[in-house]
């Protein structure tokens, strides 16, 4: 990707420009984060990156802008794109950067009582806090009245509520504080954070293989596709190409994955509306596709399959006929509830015209997946950037027509027909040979090869002692995952721990477009468009 270093000052001109100009149009920014160079360079301690990407041309561009420490500023990109929002809050919240002008620079991830910037480099790991107080959010809700004031009624006759997160249809740890007039959302503070755990910190003080078991806990609900993804851009940086064999195995796995996280996704939402049995025609044959997973990586829920360079190991014997066999039964499952849901005039009610997006706004908050799809916008990065052979495979990119809850639930579904196709026809196409790439820095020897040569063992000891270690350098690799773009920026000193490792999760982007959805609707839209946009906790959180 070519990277262009520019003054803090010219920033924002330069954001506005880059996304204005018709022969540039990178009109969304795919993410921002920062690095610490301070054990890096000298000079200006911090550099602020944005990702930037232009769908039309499917080019991208990163550009970076130093920061010193001592007047740790850059002007706010929010006018610019709405995403921006929350990603320069994290920004902030993580390493302490103040993005001028910004609306509501305020925690994002950590608690409001959190002292220091735990993704600065010399944040100790291991330093505990004790964070008590309950926020009440009030702070918030006081500045959207400020800036947004609504002409309906006063705040005398608005009632404030709690969605959430001990609620089942907030999915556990989703908390949005409500101001209400009648049944009517005024505004919409979300709050999340209730799953941090620190991800990006913890891959830096892991080696490389050892993150893998992390990003199982990312989209737990096809962590498969987290554990490719990671690889890929860990492969990306070591500069290795995996086997074609190995391609075809994560194409199916992918796959695979993709159809459980629509089935749950879907599950989830029509029971959230009051749809009982749908939920048991979808969750039942997801639980078909996990016997499937469990027979091929002893894990049902966090696989960690993958490896730096190739797979844990090959398909089982009895992979290719367990997988046509759960395949066959796809359509069932997803027949029979479509005759309960596609016509039903509850349904259609509850979701028609419900949570409306379009594409262009989509495009600024960040959306990806399904949700962006849904807007009419055909992206996909298997079609617009193939990858591990999707140029070779016959799929269709399922989209929907307005933007709305309806059509968001009617692309997964479809979504889980093409997958099947794909898998079908890497069934057929797999090539014979290894998984894994002959590479004695990258993966282990043979177990026979460890015992019987020297060269075995020095192998063997030198990978499990020292590591994988990429050359200097950083990647940026994007995955289509099952709620679309999952990256994962990775910056490399050359040591065989990450020395920043920075994921993209297509949900936080999504969630942040929450208040936009839902503000001017009724209060019980709130669940049915949410669940649409299957935010998943451990992806938005990390």
């Amino acid at each position: 990707m070519p990277v262009v270093r520019l003054a803090r000052g010219a920033i924002t001109e330069a954001l506005r420009f880059l996304r204005d100009e018709p022969s540039y149009r990178f009109d969304m920014l795919t993410d921002l984060t920062v690095v610490d160079c301070g054990e890096l360079r000298d000079g200006d301690r911090f550099d602020v990156v944005y990702l930037l990407h232009s769908l039309e041309r499917g080019e991208r561009l990163a550009i970076k802008s130093p920061v010193p420490e001592e007047d740790c500023w850059i002007e706010t990109a929010t006018g610019i794109y709405k995403n921006a929002d929350w990603t320069e809050r994290e920004a902030y919240d993580q390493y302490g950067v103040v993005f001028r002008d910004h609306p509501n620079l305020k925690r994002i991830l950590n608690h409001k009582e959190f002292v220091g910037h735990p993704l600065r480099r010399d944040y100790d790991i291991y330093k505990g806090q004790w964070l008590s107080e309950v926020d009440d959010l009030e702070d918030e809700l006081e500045r959207r009245r400020r800036r947004d004031p609504t002409p309906r009624g006063g705040q005398a006759d608005a009632m404030i509520l709690n969605l959430g997160p001990s609620h089942p249809a907030a999915h556990g740890t989703l908390r949005n504080l409500v101001e209400l007039e009648g049944e009517t959302v005024r505004y919409c503070i979300p709050e999340i954070g209730y799953l941090h755990r620190g991800f990006e910190k913890s891959a830096e003080t892991h080696e490389y293989n050892q993150v893998i078991p992390y990003t199982d806990r990312l989209n737990y609900c096809s962590c498969l596709i987290n554990n490719v993804a990671y690889s890929r851009a860990v492969e990306a940086l070591c500069g290795i190409e995996v086997t074609d064999r190995c391609k075809f195995i994560r194409v199916i796995i992918t796959e695979l994955s993709r159809i459980m996280d629509h089935l749950v996704c879907n599950a989830a939402n029509l029971v959230d509306l009051g749809a009982l049995t749908n939920y048991w025609y979808l969750f039942n044959l997801r639980e078909r596709i996990y016997n499937v997973i469990e027979s091929l990586t002893g894990a049902r829920l966090t696989t960690s399959y993958t490896r730096i360079g190739g797979l844990w190991a090959d398909i089982t014997p009895d992979f290719e006929e367990a997988v046509r066999a759960v395949l066959k039964e796809v359509p069932k499952a997803v027949g029979d509830t479509l005759k309960l849901i596609a016509r039903n005039k509850i349904f259609i009610d509850r979701t028609v015209g419900i949570g409306v997006i379009d594409a262009e706004e989509a495009i600024s908050f960040g959306f990806t997946g399904p949700c962006l799809r849904a807007t009419g916008y055909e992206y996909d990065l298997r079609k617009r950037h193939p990858y591990d052979h999707y140029d070779s495979f016959d799929f269709e990119i399922p989209s929907g027509h307005q933007g709305d809850t309806y059509d968001r639930v009617m692309v997964r579904f479809e979504e889980i027909r093409q997958s099947c196709r794909i898998v079908e026809q890497a069934l057929d196409k797999m090539p014979s040979g290894p998984v894994n790439v002959e590479h004695p820095r990258i993966i282990l020897p043979p177990k026979k090869q460890t015992y019987e040569s020297i060269e075995g063992l020095v192998g063997h000891f030198k990978l499990i002692m020292h590591g994988v270690n990429p050359p200097v350098g950083e990647a940026y690799v994007a995955t289509e995952a099952a709620n679309g773009e999952l990256g994962f920026f990775i910056v490399s000193d050359g040591g065989m721990k990450p020395y920043k490792c920075k994921v993209r999760p297509p949900c936080f982007h999504i969630y942040s477009a929450l208040p936009r959805l839902v503000e001017g609707g009724m209060v019980a839209d709130v669940v049915a468009i949410l669940g649409s946009l299957n935010i998943i906790a451990g992806e938005l959180d990390r």
